[in-house]
């Protein structure tokens, strides 16, 4: 599912339409990333060696997330990120989120190769 994902590209969601249910959204789930928040937002937690790693990381997720005009919330530290996903117009999940999911987990293979 995730190389599907990642031959995709988000695509503006204008909002007036529901959410991703529960049974939709465990059909998209990408590995590694857990389903919160009654199955409304996903988010995964990332290691790295050091803060400089961290910090190229989050900076790379930032690009990816302004190419793709679809913007997660991040937080890091010394070694650590948290990237947390879910359409916001919707207030729940859309497929974007799982694009970016799957884009994001891509980004964080090369930074730890």
């Amino acid at each position: 599912m995730a190389d599907a994902l990642t031959s995709k590209t988000c695509t503006p969601c204008k909002g007036g339409i529901p959410p991703l249910t529960l049974e939709q959204a465990q059909d998209f789930q990408v590995s590694g990333w857990e389903l919160q928040n009654d199955a409304r937002q996903i988010e995964r937690k990332f290691k790295f060696r050091n803060f400089g790693e961290a910090l190229r990381f989050v900076t790379q997720v930032g690009e990816l997330a302004e190419a793709e005009g679809h913007h997660p919330d991040i937080s890091f530290g010394w070694g650590h990120a948290a990237v947390s996903l879910q359409t916001k117009k919707i207030k729940g999940l859309h497929e974007n989120d799982f694009i970016m999911a799957a884009k994001i987990d891509r980004l964080a293979d090369q930074a730890t190769a």
